[in-house]
Order: C-alpha cells, then structure tokens, then sequence
C-alpha cells in the first residue's frame, strides 16, 4: 500500500428513529476495517459519510409526531453521533447531509439526463431509465429491479425505472427544481455527495449487504453514466446481518426484534396514530392538528406533566421522554449497561465482516470473558516483568519463535479480506502459551527470569487490540484531574500498608512446630481482616491481587465486569 489517499464512502444512517444493534454491528466492522487500512498498511482513507435527513420515513414520522421533518432529523442525527462515539467508531472525515446538498443533487441529475439515461415526468418526477442502461446493469448481484420496486408509479415508462426526483406532495417538504417542486430520491443522495468529495472515482464504498441490491447497484449507474466511466468505485464492501439467534431474520426495525444502542425512557409507548395518554408518566391531552385529535374531545396542545408541563413536542425529545411513535419492542434494553464496547467489538472481531453475525447474551457473555481473560493475562505478565509475579524457568526461545511467527501470520490474516477471527485466535494462542508458563508459579524465584520476551509479548498484544480499537491497557494508567491522581496514591498507600500487615501475618522467622502454629493461629485475625478488605474494595471496583507473600497489585475494574473472573 502506498501513501496516496484512499476514499471510502460509507452509506450513513437515515435519521428517523433510533440506531439498533444491527447498525452498530455494521459501523463497528466497517471502523475495524478503516484501522486496519490505516494502522497496519498504512493507507491515507478519506472518509465520507451520508446523513439522509430527508426522505419518506423522516416526514412520515414527522407528522405523527407533530413536528418539522428538519427537527427530527437533527434530534436523531446527533443520537447517531453519540451512539457511534460510545461505540468508539472513529468520526469521518467529513458528514454530508442531503439537505446541505439539493442544489447539487439536481445538477447530477441533470447531467444524467443530458446523457440519454433519465427522463421527466408531467407530475414534476425524474426516473431513470434503466432500459438505456441495457445488460451494464446489476455489477453486483445481477438482478433488475422488480415491477413491484416502486408501486404506485403510474408515470413511468418502464415499470423497473427509479425515482431521481420525486414531485412534490401536499404537506411535504420540497425544493424547487427545473422540473417542478419535489425532493431528492433515495439513491441519487449517494452519487451525488460521493461525487461532490471523491470526484469520478472512488475506492471503497461500504454499507450493509441490503444496500448491494437497490441501492448501490442504483448508485453504480447514475455514477458511470454521469461520469461516462467504466467503473466507478474499485471495492464494495457488504457487512453481513445481525440476526437475533435462533431466526434467520436480521435485526431491524420494521420486524421489531431489535435492541437499541441506548435506552429512553421505556414507559413511553406511542402509537403511530397520535401521542395520546401512552405513558404512565405524561399526560398527554391531544396534538395541535385538529385532523388527528380524538372525536369529541377540544384540540389542544401536547403536553408533558412530567417536564413542567411544557407542551413543545421538540422539547420533550430533546428531553429524551419518547423513545419511539411506534410501540416499543419488548427487546428495548440499555445495551452499553451491560456490554462495554470492547465487549461488543470483540464479539464482532470474531466473525468475518462478510458473515451474518448471531446476537444472544451467551454470545456476548463469552466475549466478555474472554476479554476479561486477555487484560487478566496482560496484568499477570506485567506483574512478572516487574517482578512481581514469581514463576518457574520460562523458554525463552519457544516464546520468541511463537511471538515471531505471530506477527507474521496476523498479517497476513488481515491481508486476506480483513480476516479478523483468525487473526484473534492466532493471537490468543500465543497467550495461551505465555500464560502456561506463567501459571507455573513457585513459591521462590529459581533459575533465570526472562521479562524480556514477556515484555514483548504484553507491547504487541496490547498494540493489536488498540489497532482494532480495544482497550486492554492498565485502567490505573488514565488521564484525569488532580483528584485522580490523589486518588490513585491513596489506593497506592493502602495496598502497600496491606501488604506489609500480610507479610507480618506469615513470617514467623525464628519460631517452629508448635510456636510458629500458635504464631500463626495469632496473627490469622490480621489475615482475615486483609481478606476482608480485598473484598470491600472489590465492591469499589478496586481488585487486589496478591503476588504471593512478595507482592501485591491494584487494577480498576470495569463496573459491568468487576463481579466477574476469567471463566465465571
């Protein structure tokens, strides 16, 4: 790979409702790809991504929740953004939305007009003709869209043509346009913003596996035919579904069988009719639309008792009250306060990006723990570099060689169309090995140490996971504000005292037979009270452990983890 920047463009999100598990999974495999490109192979990626914040779903929902479609988009545009940031998917470089981008929309339009491959309509809508495309269609999947594809279109030549421009309708927001007032459709959104950044070539292009066929087989036609290339975009790449374990059925919206990223109040179940008395903590009257409110009953404002009575709908979303205008599945859930993101990246680490991937909790609970068990190995080997943790002769030259044949055989996993579950178990077996060696611990030092090669070990293990944006690091080791650190001497001074009370409990130099049995019985009251301590400061999330009678360590424990050990 050279230096020279590469562009990737990745469909974003239509913003409309909230992110699920499904999209998570795919912007989560597609961030892993982006940080191998660039931290492995030291690729220069220019990335863009869509914002569709106008489109049919956007102004349906609008309306039934009596607000602008603008404000609703901009409401789920920026839960997008955190929900990505909590994640720890890298931003792109650049977001571009539809609405920022009309004037250009139209002008690609044109331009795919002016080629003889889209033609306007007397209600004011531009189709593409996918006759003129002729047999350079469907580069992807080989299939032409079904007489079903967009019903209702009675003003189309062919029945497999798609909306370019979609003629305005009543109530609806619309840009004018040298064919009438109307909107952007779905697939030209693409071409154009990709086109605004990457110009008639492009790279990389990304998205889920349901976007291959419309949409970017849709996009690779207006492209190569405003452009009159050959070949728009070099690499498609498809994330397989999530599915729900036990279906076949991918998580989605429409089926109902999903988690969200992030919990709202889940009280609040809203039918798609009106906002009307569905939570048992807000009262609302009715809406402001006199078409929509109850028969018989006087329109008035919405209202919210629970947020000082306001009755501006824009405020109560804002206030994170409604979770969603239709009803809420019974999978709703806070999902990151039970899985950190490590978690979820590691459980999507290990299946290729192409593969369908199966949620269920066991799924997660066995990532977690081996997560747990990676930063336990971590921790174990750090403790013998700094010779805290004893143990017997180490070979030395074996563990070399696996180091060595590691490296080289992750790297060449990931070259193979990013194979991340055989890149993570070659990495796990060579943890496997070094912690065979170092749960061969004796009671006093003998023979050679060899923190070298585990010093080694411990940089490219933890090197990896950050690659693929794992954190496995020592949770001491992080920034704060002057009480952090006060803090971290504190708990520092505690161990240290603690461990010299544990070293005075278990020496008894100078005593034997049935002295040092009584010296013992003494002093196992002081024992018991480390003990104890050790297990309050668990409760803390602060987790002791002890290096034999040498030494003792401290780490920080994730709060969704610190009731648990490697193999609970």
């Amino acid at each position: 790979m050279d230096a020279d920047p590469r562009g990737r463009y990745s469909c974003g999100p239509t913003v409309y409702d909230h992110a699920h598990l499904g999209h998570a999974c795919s912007y989560v495999r597609f961030d892993i790809i982006r940080r191998i490109l660039t931290r492995v192979f030291g690729c220069n990626v220019v990335m863009a991504m869509s914002i569709t914040d106008v489109d049919d779903k956007i102004i349906k929902r609008a309306n039934e929740m009596n607000v602008t479609p603008a404000s609703l988009a901009s409401l789920f545009e920026e839960e997008f953004k955190q929900d990505m940031a909590a994640l720890k998917v890298l931003p792109p470089t650049v977001y571009l939305r539809v609405t920022e981008n009309i004037p250009q929309v139209i002008a690609f339009i044109e331009g795919i007009i002016a080629h003889g491959h889209a033609y306007s309509t007397a209600a004011g809508s531009v189709y593409f003709d996918l006759h003129a495309r002729g047999d350079k269609y469907g580069k992807l999947v080989n299939t032409v869209p079904s007489a079903t594809a967009e019903p209702g279109d009675s003003d189309k030549r062919h029945s497999s043509d798609f909306a370019l421009w979609k003629a305005a309708k009543p109530q609806e927001v619309f840009w004018a346009s040298p064919w009438g007032d109307g909107r952007p459709g779905w697939h030209i959104e693409c071409s154009t913003m990709a086109s605004e950044v990457f110009g008639s070539h492009l790279d990389i292009h990304t998205g889920g596996i349901d976007l291959a066929f419309p949409h970017h087989e849709n996009e690779i036609a207006q492209s190569e035919v405003f452009h009159q290339c050959q070949q728009w975009g070099n690499y498609f790449l498809h994330s397989g579904h999530l599915h729900v374990k036990g279906t076949e059925e991918k998580m989605s919206k429409s089926l109902k069988n999903y988690i969200t990223i992030k919990d709202s109040l889940q009280d609040c179940r809203l039918s798609g009719r009106s906002l009307l008395d569905s939570c048992s903590h807000c009262c609302f009257d009715s809406i402001a639309e006199p078409s929509r409110g109850p028969k018989g009953k006087q329109d008035l404002p919405l209202r919210c008792d629970l947020y000082g009575g306001t009755t501006d709908p824009v405020h109560i979303l804002h206030k994170g009250l409604l979770n969603r205008v239709t009803q809420l599945p019974f999978w709703s859930k806070d999902f990151l306060k039970t899985f950190s993101p490590d978690v979820f990246r590691l459980f999507c680490l290990r299946t290729n990006y192409r593969s369908a991937i199966e949620y269920s909790d066991s799924t997660l609970v066995e990532a977690k723990h081996l997560l747990l068990g990676l930063t336990s190995f971590v921790e174990d080997a750090r403790a013998y570099v700094k010779g805290q943790l004893t143990c017997g002769p180490v070979e030395e030259d074996v563990l070399w060689e696996r180091l060595t044949n590691t490296k080289k055989a992750v790297k060449a996993a990931l070259a193979n169309d990013f194979d991340t579950p055989r890149a993570v178990n070659t990495i796990l077996d060579l943890v496997h090995h070094a912690n065979r060696q170092l749960r061969a611990v004796s009671k006093e030092a003998s023979g050679p140490r060899s923190p070298t090669v585990f010093g080694a070990i411990i940089s490219y293990v933890e090197q990896f996971f950050e690659t693929v944006g794992i954190s496995l690091a020592n949770r001491q080791c992080v920034s704060g504000d002057s009480s952090t650190v006060t803090l971290r001497c504190v708990v520092d001074e505690l161990v240290r005292f603690r461990l010299k009370v544990r070293q005075y409990a278990l020496d008894t130099p100078g005593a034997a037979g049935e002295a040092r049995k009584r010296q013992l019985q003494e002093r196992q009251p002081l024992l018991e009270a480390c003990d104890t301590l050790r297990q309050d400061l668990i409760t803390h999330g602060i987790n002791v452990k002890d290096r034999g009678s040498a030494a003792s360590t401290w780490e920080l424990l994730d709060p969704r983890t610190r009731h648990q050990k490697p193999g609970d």
